[in-house]
């Protein structure tokens, strides 16, 4: 019996379709590089016959080390289309990182954008792998290459492989498939209400779970990507002065960055933007400085694991009513579970939900289309994030009576002192409510008397006096006299490519301030 109502997902797709309809429409701003959604389609479709000039045949590992470039987006749609698996690394990695990536994917090629020719060029020739390098050879290349576009077989097959930071150990790769892709894709132009007229700037980076699958995404309604190879609060003010950019998406230091920018200064922008953060909760301060800003932000739930977002904080258009303080309360929750995936749970270590009160903290579960395959070659960390069929995130958090979910802490960061559990977002939140307070991060550290105390580091705005006495005492303001840290110290937070705070790093110098 023919078949005619069923055909292999995958994000491929998406830009075949918009250089049909949308062939004469700016697909990519690269500096200044434009290509309409035409030749863009044109470029990749070569690209797959560069690839395979280049000995990758289907199923083969490419590894990209590029910055959002073009050659970061060609190749997030080249690669598959040979039937090929990616493999797109962080830029902020080390060699010797680098290099165990290249080794354990067992990738046939790296391609390098001009920024990391140096450091494609010595892990490449490490690894014994061939380097594919931006500028004249990748277009020469590309001009006088013929497609080699392999057909899809199985929307469940391997399409990625991407690496996770690797804080606590190896990084680990996690499997990503065709279809979670094409699905994943869709439901982020569903909660950020995109369409043809939209302009992205990609202040995510492309290689962090392949830009939450924008990469595809804006691809699938004829948006305009505008790339952004460095993160740079000033060009980013005037990117979204100049290029019309609806919306963008960062983690919460990011927006940090922005909002304290002078760009935040200028002339108003003409649009409200359209942002969406994740990787940690933002304060109820800092969204409230984004709205004045112009900048509706929603707040994404989601790690590696999972493509990106999985959780997405859907506003109630009753919430509108609120006064100011409660709906940057309500905008720091993490949400409800995106639409094609099942609805977050929060249960305890035996699978069980908590109660749904707001205050019984639990570890969020997932489950939906947009999970991996599971870590490649690497199958006792796949059984230990698995619980009864469900994805153990290691966030806890709380489930609240209308069902959306609010971090607490990564199991990891919970700060347990006397036997009391102390959730370092909660202190961060108290402390980054400070008119003098930029940014803050709280971690533990050991003490013969209660097990554990909090530890704050704070980076203050320019020309500030304020002092770590002053800061303990707003803190007494909001808080129990027991969360209140037993030491602050004043420093820029480090972080890694996609604006986390490395809070074991921040751990480290902790205990070695403490105990000096």
């Amino acid at each position: 019996m023919a078949d005619f109502t069923f055909t292999e997902l995958t994000p491929t797709s998406f830009l075949e379709r918009s250089a049909q309809v949308y062939a004469d429409r700016t697909a990519l701003v690269d500096g200044d590089l434009r290509l309409t959604y035409g030749e863009l389609a044109g470029r990749c479709r070569a690209l797959t016959g560069v690839l395979a000039d280049l000995g990758v045949g289907p199923g083969d590992r490419v590894a990209v080390l590029a910055s959002n470039s073009h050659v970061q987006l060609e190749m997030h749609h080249a690669v598959p289309l040979r039937g090929a698996v990616l493999v797109p690394i962080n830029i902020r990695l080390s060699p010797a990182e680098v290099g165990y990536i290249l080794e354990h994917a067992g990738a046939s090629l790296l391609v390098v954008s001009v920024e990391y020719v140096e450091l494609g060029t010595r892990v490449a020739a490490a690894a014994g792998v061939p380097l594919l390098v931006e500028g004249p050879d990748y277009e020469s290349r590309i001009a006088g290459a013929r497609p080699a576009v392999m057909p899809l077989a199985d929307e469940r097959s391997l399409l990625g492989i991407n690496y996770t930071s690797g804080t606590t150990g190896r990084p680990k790769g996690v499997m990503t498939h065709h279809r979670g892709a094409y699905l994943q894709s869709l439901s982020l132009l569903v909660h950020g209400r995109m369409d043809s007229s939209s302009t992205y700037l990609w202040t995510l980076p492309m290689f962090h779970c392949n830009g939450w699958c924008l990469t595809w995404g804006v691809t699938a309604v004829g948006g305009t990507h505008v790339c952004l190879r460095a993160i740079d609060p000033e060009r980013i003010w005037s990117l979204l002065r100049t290029e019309g950019v609806t919306h963008f998406s960062a983690a919460p230091t990011v927006l940090t960055m922005i909002a304290a920018a002078s760009g935040a200064d200028g002339p108003a922008l003409t649009q409200r933007v359209a942002v969406q953060t994740g990787g940690s909760p933002p304060s109820p301060t800092l969204l409230a400085r984004l709205d004045r800003l112009g900048m509706d932000v929603t707040h994404l739930y989601g790690l590696t694991e999972t493509f990106g977002p999985i959780g997405i904080n859907e506003w109630q258009p009753a919430w509108d009513a609120f006064d100011a303080d409660a709906k940057s309360r309500l905008r720091a929750r993490q949400g409800v579970g995106n639409v094609i995936a099942e609805p977050l749970r929060v249960a305890d270590d035996r699978g069980i939900d908590v109660p749904r009160d707001g205050a019984t903290v639990g570890e969020i579960l997932a489950r939906g289309n947009d999970l991996m395959l599971g870590y490649y070659r690497d199958d006792e960390a796949t059984a230990a994030v698995t619980l009864a069929g469900w994805f153990r995130t290691g966030d806890l958090a709380v489930h609240h009576p209308d069902g959306y979910v609010e971090i607490r802490d990564r199991a990891k960061d919970i700060i347990i002192s006397g036997g009391e559990n102390i959730a370092s977002v909660e202190v961060e939140r108290a402390i980054d409510s400070h008119p003098d307070v930029v940014e803050s991060a709280v971690v533990g550290v050991p003490d013969e008397r209660w097990g554990e105390v909090p530890v704050a580091f704070v980076t203050v705005r320019n020309g500030s006096t304020l002092t770590g006495e002053e800061v303990v005492a707003h803190v007494r303001e909001h808080l129990a006299g027991f969360k209140v840290p037993r030491r602050v110290l004043f420093a820029e937070l480090p972080k890694t490519s996609t604006g986390k705070i490395q809070k074991q790093v921040l751990r480290e110098t902790a205990v070695a301030e403490v105990t000096s």
